[in-house]
């Protein structure tokens, strides 16, 4: 039987990703189902050793743990996001507001509740790589805001923004569409790729770190507006 050959083009395609798990049995068990899904896999089994992990292999995405002896991966995640603007999921152990909710505020840009199913994983994983794929369309401009949908940049003031790839994905959703508002559902299904009622956290966290990064005044926004009861809108310059 012929296999062909693994070249460093084809390993550079292959998503590579670092689990920061320490239940070992769940960190194996995974490290096997994302292996065989196709993803290149490296593991660390507590907070510590994770932040080493990242600053040496430099993974495209990371799937961490809340709940890690030492540094928790709360703190994990606040500190590669003073840096690193890479996707983050986090594993909870339960779907409990007050972890999520923290979570997200610390910079994740997923969640999966345990246990874990690999597959259910693998979906997220690759939902969230294709967020920082480029589209060819072009660029819309909100006063010194331009968003570049072909470059897949965002410059403020000609300053070049360091968004995640979620947050850059949800404001080239509302970019396509301005003025018009976007239920958190529908954001949910265009950026996150699964609209779980429960999930309307993930929309309402990342527009908050969003404003944070475009708005002159992020707690009075006029690019990124509330409609309330209803979602979101990017509204054109006055």
């Amino acid at each position: 039987m012929f296999f062909p050959a693994v070249t460093s083009d084809t390993m550079a395609c292959v998503p590579y990703l670092l689990l920061i798990e320490d239940d070992e049995s769940v960190r194996t068990g995974l490290e096997l189902a994302l292996g065989r899904q196709g993803h290149r896999v490296v593991t660390a089994a507590t907070g510590e050793a994770g932040l080493e992990r990242w600053r040496e292999q430099r993974p495209d995405l990371i799937v961490l743990d809340v709940m890690l002896p030492g540094i928790d991966g709360f703190e994990v995640c606040r500190r590669i996001r003073r840096t690193d603007s890479l996707p983050i999921i986090l594993l909870t152990a339960r779907n409990d507001d007050i972890d999520v909710v923290v979570g997200l505020e610390s910079g994740a840009d997923d969640y999966v509740v345990k246990p874990v199913q690999p597959r259910v994983l693998d979906a997220r994983i690759r939902a969230v790589l294709r967020r920082g794929e480029r589209e060819v369309s072009d660029a819309s401009v909100f006063g010194d805001l331009v968003v570049d949908r072909n470059a897949m940049t965002v410059t403020k003031a000609g300053e070049e923004l360091q968004l995640t790839p979620t947050e850059l994905r949800l404001l080239v959703e509302l970019s396509r569409r301005p003025g018009q508002a976007l239920s958190r559902q529908q954001l949910l299904r265009l950026v996150w790729e699964h609209d779980y009622l429960g999930d309307s956290r993930l929309v309402d966290a990342c527009v908050q770190r969003l404003r944070a990064k475009v708005e002159q005044t992020p707690s009075a926004p006029t690019l990124i507006r509330t409609v309330r009861g209803v979602g979101y809108r990017l509204d054109p310059p006055q």
